[in-house]
């Protein structure tokens, strides 16, 4: 699987040995040639081609500046609380070596590692390039730099460069040539193994996901997929081959039916056009005779216009004549409409005659609507005029009078407690311009009373029917009067900036207080002057405690989902200015009127139209005569009359096409006989290639041995890495005296690990999930360095391995991984964990990159090395 040598354990896995880089004592890492332990020499192969010389970050994530960090060939730990940049830096040496974002489970995009507030991020790695294994020396030289930048729009580019600096390349196929020559995988959770990816693969409780680990691992994955790959290209490029030319020559003769059809179907087009050019100048004669009856647009219009006058005398039905004649509109452009199909020529003018007829009893509707707006602003005048004097009178015309007959009714003791109201004569504006708000969120309740009891209501009853004897009334609220007002601290809104209705009105009685408060809730609705400052408090995520609804200055009403236009535009209870209302409604007065005079010579110019229509009609009409002769000619070119729908100029423009299609597919043919010369031809070919391709079978049968003899060495390879895995496994786990097995089941795709503490049974091997945490880790470490005892990498990447580790599962899992990294010199190991490390043994082989705690004013560091 790789041109790199595998490594061994102890023969003896039970006993526990110290790790050779514990024994190291030499003085230059470069000059590393043996290792002594217990009087015996090892040899020491130092790491040549592909290991991580140094990193440095720019803008990456959350971090302005981190590095350079300079790694030793052999250990490296690098040390960090969270913060720090540990996953920075193993998420940025995974994409700058080609990776994508979804394999670092940092981000969806790169565009995500851009540091906010930057335009782009620059990652920049060395990578070791000496030894036999080297890419391209004479090139690069002894180095190869590999510079990346990420753009805010997640674009990526490379920059190769030698180790003088000297840009070599910027394409991303010398990349990939690169790693493919130090079988670099990034993407394989083996060579770099994330927080997250060993969440996912190795804590995890479903067994195929140890499988799926296992699979991607010794890259048996990728083999599989490459099988089938070549197994379906295979078998499309046989079928695509043997149909090709015959299709091809197939269609050619079928395109000649076509050409016949496309002839048929022009001769056909041109007999339409013959009728439809009939149809353009005399439409009455389809689908009937030739004998054509005058329209009764006429009468019609008669008709309407009798119906008009009625409305006029009648002024106070005009709501349903109005409905008796819109139906009779209808039938006017339902009738138009269905000329259209007789009669195009005449068609306009004759919807124009039902449209003038339509629009003309629309004027007259408006222009009566308009008429009874004049009237209503003359009452409200002459009330607004009499309220000069007393300001009562503004809530109606026969309130003075009310009030009198309350007070009466009062005095002679009828009444229990003298009823309250209006309800907005008793209540006054802090601030004259929240009057329009105010007056739209309490609407009917400005004219309405309040009572004690219902014996008191009934008089009140009484006494309204004798002021009111026909219309409204105002609103009876029947509520114990009480001699304070309600305290409302506890469910009242309290805003700093805007005041509710209830503090921003004068209210000398707290029965009117209560009657508000209990009716309207005016505790609970603010009054903010500006609409939009309103949706923005009311429509925020977190809207102000116990407000349920706002209004502002032109009255619009804001809810928290939702908020009303309101219709009123004045206030006409509760302004201050009498004279400036009077002089508003005498404006508006004589608006109307002039917009009434407006209308009444519309009218006019409506009944102008139509007698010009009418004679328009009586004109089409002679016009229809002429045109018996345009069928006469028609006949001569199609005897039958036909039933066109289309219209000549639809008609034509297809007949155009065809006959360009008819020319091109004529010069594309060529010569008829040919084409089916050649069609013939290609069938006996094709039936010769039928027979032909059955010699092909014997090379086909080859391939699918060969393919049969590849699969079986593949299913030999799994057997055998599944059995190195194991192995490795069973030794890891006796080095703490563990022990455990390792059931592979590669037709269902499932890994089972069991593993047993301590000395025990066999038998008595119970599933990871039993296990404590120390545990449970200690043997996914056991699993992960028999994955790496089984395949290769020039480096290797883990993330905080010892997470979930008690001190002594620690200790025994840091001495085997020190002991195999020690066993590799010629591979690179690269470790993050929070832990500060402080007690590894002092070797020259292993280097600690400590980071510093983020600084949060400025995220830059440089790591401090530790080299041991």
């Amino acid at each position: 699987m790789s041109k790199r040598k595998s490594s061994n354990v102890s023969d003896n896995p039970n006993k526990r040995v110290r790790p050779a880089a514990v024994e190291e004592d030499v003085e230059d890492e470069s000059d590393l040639d043996g290792d002594e332990e217990d009087g015996q020499v090892c040899t020491v192969v130092v790491s040549d081609a592909g290991i991580v010389e140094s990193i440095t970050l720019k803008n990456f994530m959350c971090h302005s500046l981190l590095g350079p960090f300079t790694f030793g060939s052999n250990v490296n730990f690098v040390v960090g609380n969270n913060g720090s940049g540990k996953s920075a830096v193993l998420t940025a040496l995974i994409v700058a070596l080609g990776g994508n974002a979804h394999a670092t489970n940092r981000g969806l995009s790169l565009k995500g590692f851009v540091k906010e507030g930057e335009s782009s991020s620059d990652v920049s790695i060395t990578l070791r390039n000496k030894g036999r294994d080297a890419y391209k020396p004479e090139v690069y030289g002894q180095a190869i730099i590999i510079d990346l930048r990420i753009t805010r729009e997640g674009l990526r580019t490379y920059k190769l460069r030698s180790k003088s600096g000297q840009l070599v390349s910027t394409k991303k196929e010398e990349l990939l040539s690169i790693l493919d020559n130090f079988n670099i995988q990034v993407n394989n959770p083996v060579s770099v193994l994330t927080q997250e990816m060993s969440k996912y693969f190795l804590h995890s409780k479903g067994e195929g996901d140890k499988y799926k680990f296992f699979m991607k691992a010794t890259q048996l994955d990728q083999m599989r997929e490459d099988f089938v790959y070549i197994k379906t290209t295979k078998e499309s490029k046989y079928w695509t081959w043997m149909f090709c030319n015959y299709l091809e020559k197939e269609d050619r003769y079928k395109n000649m039916a076509t050409l016949d059809e496309m002839h048929t179907k022009l001769e056909e087009l041109q007999k339409q056009m013959a009728w439809a050019l009939v149809r353009s100048f005399s439409p009455i004669f389809f689908p009937t005779n030739l004998d054509f009856q005058p329209p009764v647009y006429a009468n019609k219009v008669e008709e309407a216009e009798g119906k008009s006058r009625q409305i006029q005398e009648q002024l106070e039905g005009i709501t349903q004549q109005v409905g008796e004649l819109q139906p009779k509109c209808a039938e006017l452009k339902a009738e138009a409409q269905k000329r259209n199909t007789l009669l195009k020529s005449s068609e306009v003018r004759v919807q124009i005659i039902s449209d003038i007829t339509v629009n003309w009893f629309s004027h007259f509707l408006q222009q009566e609507v308009l008429q009874r707006s004049i009237d209503a602003n003359k009452r409200n005048l002459q009330t607004m005029e009499s309220s000069r004097s007393n300001r009562l009178r503004r809530f109606g015309e026969h309130m003075p009078s009310l009030l009198n007959a309350i007070q009466e009714a009062h005095r002679r003791g009828q009444l229990k407690h003298k009823p309250r109201g209006p309800l907005g004569y008793l209540i006054s504006l802090k601030d004259p311009d929240l009057a329009l708000s105010v007056e739209v969120c309490l609407k009917g309740q400005l004219q309405a009373f309040t009572c004690d009891n219902h014996e008191d209501e009934k008089v009140l009853q009484s006494l309204m029917s004798k002021m009111f004897p026909t219309g409204r009334r105002p609103a009876i609220i029947t509520s114990n009067f009480l001699p304070s007002v309600h305290d409302t601290r506890m469910r009242g809104v309290n805003h700093p900036e805007y005041p509710s209705v209830l503090h921003a009105l004068e209210i000398e009685d707290p029965v009117v207080a209560n009657c508000l408060i209990d009716q309207r809730g005016i505790e609970s609705i603010l009054l903010i002057k500006n609409r939009t400052d309103a949706r923005r408090v009311m429509q925020s995520r977190n809207p102000p405690q116990h407000c349920t609804q706002a209004f502002s200055k032109e009255g619009d009403q804001i809810f928290n989902n939702r908020s009303y236009t309101a219709e009123q535009t004045r206030a006409n209870y509760l302004s201050g200015d009498v004279e400036e209302e009077i002089r508003h409604l005498q404006r508006e007065i004589e608006n109307q009127r002039a917009q009434a005079d407006r209308f009444e010579q519309q009218m006019k110019r409506l009944d102008d139209d139509i007698k010009q229509n009418e004679g328009l009609l009586r004109r089409t009409q002679v016009e229809q005569r002429t045109t018996k002769t345009s069928v006469a000619k028609a006949t001569t070119i199609c005897p039958e009359r036909l039933d066109v729908r289309r219209t000549a100029r639809s008609l034509d423009s297809e007949i155009t096409r065809l006959k360009v299609k008819i020319t091109t597919q004529q010069d594309q043919q060529g010569d008829r006989e040919e084409v089916v010369r050649q069609y013939h031809e290609a069938l006996e070919n094709y039936k010769n290639m039928t027979q032909q391709m059955k010699y092909l079978n014997s090379f086909i049968k080859s391939l699918d041995s060969v393919m049969n003899h590849r699969l079986q060495v593949y299913a030999e390879l799994r057997r055998f890495l599944s059995a190195r895995c194991k192995y490795y496994f069973d030794s890891m786990l006796a080095q703490r005296g563990y022990t455990g097995s390792m059931a592979f089941d590669h037709k269902n795709e499932t890994l089972s690990i069991s593993v047993q503490p301590g000395q025990g049974n066999k038998a008595d091997l119970s599933d990871m999930r039993s296990l404590s945490g120390g545990e449970r880790s200690f043997s996914t470490v056991c699993f992960v360095l028999s994955l790496w005892a089984i395949t290769e990498a020039p480096f290797r990447c883990l993330d905080e391995f010892d997470v979930y580790m008690d001190m002594v599962n620690r200790r025994i899992s840091m001495d085997m991984m020190l002991k195999v990294a020690a066993g590799q010199r010629y591979r690179q190991f690269i470790f993050l964990t929070p832990q500060s490390m402080s007690s590894l043994p002092v070797s020259k082989i292993i280097r600690i990159l400590r980071l510093k705690d983020p600084d949060r004013d400025n995220n830059s560091q440089k790591g401090q090395d530790e080299e041991q």
